[in-house]
């Protein structure tokens, strides 16, 4: 039996930077392209890109239902999400709840965060993709694009979005786990920012992709690192920032909202606000039980 080869420096690239590269379900050829064959890709963010608020919150809700958290964890989380779809992306506030859902998850196994990822999928994140934004999905896999989803949600989450959109695979933050049960730590960092343009430049070395020919789309002013990576940038209801830099540099805006502008932002916000207090209200409710019960 011959050796396994050492990994490629692309591969390491990849390993390094906390990602999981292997596509989903689509295999990676092993023969190297012909000179003439250009391979394109189409890079998405995820959250507010492809589905509405934060994907991370609504598998947190999931897992609070199913004992994982505290119910002040889910407040926090509820208001975090509040301030992402009002205000956009927040570093520091990113950070927080990282640190914190990372504590959380010490000790619980990566088989059962997945299987509540396919249900949060099936009961809230389909309800919430943009059909503008599946549109473009559909037109790159029918052109025969390599279609890539590249977040800071846990890669487990992004992976299964990927899976049940039919794309090519996902990159997205790895919390690191031992004998498949997770350590409270993440291998490498966060994938946010220009870590996602250092990744998707590692994935288009492994993969042969040619990022002239490609495409990427995103929503935050934390998105401008990767859509500049590509020859066809795209801003998809980008936040104020976004919008500002993309007229600046003459990239195109897809806004695919229901509404725009004010009007847009305002129905953002409600429907934020409500959410929030529902998640506050079954706090409340289940206080008072406890209380009574005692």
């Amino acid at each position: 039996m011959r050796p396994a080869a050492d990994p490629s420096p692309a591969a390491r690239k990849i390993a390094e930077a906390g990602v999981a590269g292997a596509p989903v379900d689509v295999p990676v050829p092993a023969a190297e392209p012909t000179a003439t064959e250009v391979r394109a890709g189409a890079f998405f963010d995820v959250d507010n890109t492809i589905i509405r608020g934060a994907s991370s919150f609504h598998l947190a809700v999931g897992l609070w239902r199913r004992g994982f958290f505290r119910k002040l964890d889910i407040v926090r989380f509820a208001v975090h999400q509040v301030r992402y779809l009002t205000f956009g992306e927040n570093k520091r506030q990113i950070d927080e709840v990282r640190s914190r859902a990372l504590e959380i998850m010490r000790g619980h196994s990566v088989a059962e965060v997945t299987a509540i990822a396919e249900d949060v999928y099936d009961e809230v994140l389909c309800l919430r993709i943009y059909p503008g934004t599946q549109r473009l999905i559909d037109d790159h896999i029918a052109a025969g694009h390599e279609v890539w989803l590249v977040t800071a949600t846990p890669v487990e989450i992004g992976e299964v979005i990927a899976r049940r959109l039919g794309v090519t695979g996902a990159l997205g933050t790895v919390a690191e786990h031992d004998r498949g049960f997770y350590t409270g730590r993440l291998v490498g960092d966060m994938l946010h920012g220009q870590a996602k343009a250092d990744a998707v430049r590692a994935l288009a070395e492994r993969d042969h992709i040619d990022l002239v020919a490609s495409y990427a789309y995103g929503d935050s002013t934390n998105d401008v690192a990767i859509l500049s990576e590509v020859g066809h940038p795209c801003a998809i209801n980008p936040d104020r920032r976004l919008r500002r830099h993309a007229a600046s540099v003459g990239w195109p805006v897809r806004e695919f909202r229901s509404g725009r502008s004010r009007t847009a932002r305002r129905g953002i916000n409600a429907a934020s606000l409500a959410g929030l207090a529902w998640v506050v209200g079954l706090v409340v409710r289940a206080v008072r039980r406890s209380l009574r019960g005692s």
